[in-house]
């Protein structure tokens, strides 16, 4: 990114109020800051631009559509070089929902939700097990989700 980001109190704010609840109106987050939507939206625009805001998106309950397994998964790789390679292909995997690249054990860490313990053992067996590069796995089936949050982007005061 060529543009050094210069964010100011007010950028913070709008993404802090919009991680918040994504489907307030432009002119209603000007209000509650105390500036006008025109400049809510140029800011927006900014952000976007700086690849800091990458859309929206819907907080579904995926449990209520059926999706009732959560898995996540330790990935050894062979070599850690195989890393892209390997990232490209869990890509195609649409049950993978989020890949990181992480110290300790594991090469890499991925979360899996699927409908049932039927799709989970294709997504392991026939998806997973077949990509080059992948050595072994190691698979942990979460019983609940306890909360998940956005980082606050501004001292609460």
């Amino acid at each position: 990114m060529a543009a050094k980001l210069n964010l100011d109190k007010l950028d913070l704010q709008i993404i802090d109020a919009m991680m918040t609840t994504a489907e307030i109106s432009y002119a209603e987050l000007g209000k509650k800051l105390f500036v006008s939507g025109g400049t809510i939206h140029v800011r927006i625009k900014k952000l976007q631009e700086y690849h800091i805001v990458k859309g929206t998106r819907l907080n579904v309950d995926l449990k209520l559509l059926g999706y009732d397994i959560t898995a996540f998964v330790g990935i050894y790789l062979e070599k850690s070089s195989l890393y892209d390679a390997v990232a490209k292909d869990l890509m195609n995997i649409p049950e993978i929902v989020r890949l990181n690249y992480i110290t300790g054990n594991y090469s890499m860490f991925i979360e899996i939700v699927c409908k049932d313990i039927t799709q989970l053992r294709k997504v392991l067996h026939d998806d997973l097990q077949k990509i080059k590069g992948i050595e072994r796995t190691e698979t942990f089936i979460s019983l609940e989700e306890g909360f998940s949050r956005n980082v606050p982007v501004v001292d609460r005061e």
